[in-house]
């Protein structure tokens, strides 16, 4: 997955364009847009949204290593050249297994113990900070979610019935996993994401159960 910076140097050699023009396009500095498209500053969110109504397209797609699309739009597609709207972003860390209790601490532990020690991906308006992203290391859950595909978990999202979530249950070795999660008057019922195993029923107030956070959003692997 792509780091936080941001393909100013390539989108430029792409338009044509020199530093000059994207200062008089932005508002902003030569020295300021020369350290970011170096990598050796990082931007802030208004030179984020400044950048992307500059080169007309989304905040997502100014990171590195942007994902090929799957739909029809038209790459033509410009952003308004002033908006309204508050982008709230945030950068959420990547770990290989899921944190028993997340924080931006724990997360950061599970990071770096994890293999993942400076991997992060954006996520946008959303205030959770306790946020993490989890990444499917093997195709157990495939067709659903697959080998490398990036799941960002929300422990304040409420997780409804029917939800897909991170989640801890048993009671002499709890296990923590990706289920979903169906809620009975006296039982929890959890099924595995492409319903292939056998559905696991909890009695509620007697066996082990929580919920860790519930899965928001898919990033998805593209070759």
């Amino acid at each position: 997955m792509s780091s936080t910076s941001l393909r100013v140097k390539e989108l430029l050699r792409e338009r044509g364009w020199t530093t000059k023009v994207l200062a008089e396009k932005t508002g902003m500095s030569e020295s300021y847009l020369t350290h970011i498209k170096n990598g050796t500053r990082r931007w802030n969110e208004d030179a984020l949204k400044k950048l992307s109504v500059a080169f007309g397209l989304s905040p997502v797609d100014l990171f590195m290593q942007k994902r090929k699309r799957t739909d029809n739009i038209e790459n033509t597609l410009k952003m308004p050249k002033t908006t309204s709207a508050e982008l709230q972003l945030k950068v959420v860390p990547i770990v290989g297994e899921i944190p028993t209790n997340p924080s931006p601490y724990n997360n950061q532990i599970a990071q770096v113990t994890t293999g993942y020690k400076d991997l992060f991906v954006p996520v946008f308006n959303n205030t959770d900070d306790s946020m993490f992203c989890f990444c499917v290391e093997n195709n157990l859950m495939a067709p659903n979610f697959v080998k490398g595909d990036y799941l960002i978990i929300s422990p304040e999202t409420w997780t409804r019935s029917g939800d897909i979530a991170a989640v801890e249950y048993g009671n002499e070795n709890p296990v923590k996993a990706i289920m979903q999660v169906s809620y009975m008057e006296d039982f929890i019922v959890l099924e595995s994401v492409n319903h292939k195993l056998s559905p696991v029923a909890l009695i509620k107030d007697k066996d082990n159960f929580r919920i860790i956070g519930k899965v928001i959003y898919r990033y998805q692997k593209f070759d």
